[in-house]
């Protein structure tokens, strides 16, 4: 729950930044005794005797000293799991969210920026701005698709630090071509992350091309692996880059119960990869259901995460209207003109995906 913020004493406004005090904090739903599903969280739990092996692992760790070479066996761990090539390190970090921080500060250069298309994940824009880099964001067409001669104009004109690419991408859900990916790629003149958070239920991954290029970087998240709460990210790139950014890095960055449950669940990565194919099914019955709503003016878009996003005739009335049936979704129709009287509904399980489109039926 966000709360109004305080009005701060005059004296002290004078030691906080006036683009900082025009900024909103990142706001988080109340989501106490609803079908939450508005965050593109994994809704499965771990079963009943993995939870016990995971607590008493848990229960058995050094507290009270500070996290030691484990994490390099999670480092590991996640190499092997992602297929990093040959010649490429990793990174991780408190979720994607702290690696994105991290590359702006370490790419905080005179004139340097940082581009990604709209819309798009609002980190790329408030890591600009916090660390007090240009953001230019380029509007993707229509149908969500990358304007490829916007993009390649505004990359000649601006020269950005940081190209973000998200893919699939949020909040719209889709993949976008590959042939335009690759000219963007190549007319960088600096770093390209390819952002793939929902990497566990989409059709292709950047991991088999990153080889070719020395200035791409993969970046991905355990947060839809399963793991929300645990809050890893991870990025991969040639060992010299990965080297200099790791710089930047606070030390201690990844807790011992986080680096623990991590290593855990990618032991038992097979339980994970059924909860994703699973829901990957669920996203196929919601597809089919939301199609049959046309006549009622929905349209959704083709998703390859775990997550889909509607255009309906008035978002506000039926954001309210399903959260007056206790299931919550995310109401982006603000977050940018293309969004106009868009939600975005994350998949859940087949129950909680029943009563999401009966709450969307009733409030259209």
């Amino acid at each position: 729950m966000t709360l109004p913020a305080p009005l701060l004493d005059n004296k002290l406004k004078k030691l906080i930044r006036q683009d900082v005090q025009s900024m909103h904090a990142y706001a988080i739903q109340d989501s106490a005794g609803m079908v939450k599903l508005d965050a593109m969280e994994n809704p499965h739990r771990l079963p009943m005797a993995l939870q016990a092996k995971l607590g008493q692992r848990l229960g058995a760790l050094a507290l009270n000293r500070y996290p030691d070479g484990r994490v390099n066996d999670l480092r590991k761990a996640l190499a092997d799991y992602a297929r990093m090539p040959e010649g490429f390190d990793i990174m991780l970090g408190n979720g994607s969210d702290e690696l994105i921080s991290l590359l702006a500060m370490a790419c905080d250069v005179e004139g340097g920026s940082i581009l990604a298309p709209l819309p798009g994940f609002v980190m790329y824009g408030m890591s600009a701005q916090l660390q007090g880099l240009k953001f230019i964001g380029v509007p993707l067409t229509a149908d969500f698709e990358l304007d490829e001669a916007a993009m390649l104009a505004a990359i000649q004109e601006h020269q950005p630090s940081i190209i973000y690419l998200a893919y699939p991408n949020n909040p719209t859900a889709n993949l976008w071509d590959d042939a335009v990916i690759e000219k963007i790629v190549e007319a960088a003149p600096g770093l390209v992350v390819m952002d793939e958070a929902y990497q566990p239920f989409s059709s292709k991954s950047y991991i088999d091309r990153i080889a070719r290029h020395g200035h791409v970087l993969l970046m991905r998240t355990l947060s839809k692996f399963g793991l929300a709460g645990v809050r890893i990210g991870y990025m991969m790139g040639p060992k010299a880059l990965i080297a200099e950014v790791d710089k930047v890095r606070p030390p201690y960055n990844i807790s011992v119960l986080n680096y623990e449950c991590a290593l855990f669940a990618l032991e038992h990565q097979a339980e994970f990869a059924a909860q994703a194919g699973e829901l990957v099914a669920q996203r196929a019955v919601l597809m089919d259901a939301l199609a049959g709503m046309a006549a009622k003016g929905v349209k959704a878009w083709k998703s390859d995460a775990n997550m889909i996003l509607v255009r309906v005739p008035d978002a506000a009335k039926a954001f309210e209207g399903m959260k007056s049936h206790k299931v919550l979704v995310k109401n982006v129709s603000k977050m940018h003109p293309l969004l106009a009287n868009c939600l975005r509904l994350t998949v859940g399980t087949a129950d909680e995906n029943a009563q999401m489109l009966a709450a969307l039926e009733k409030s259209l």
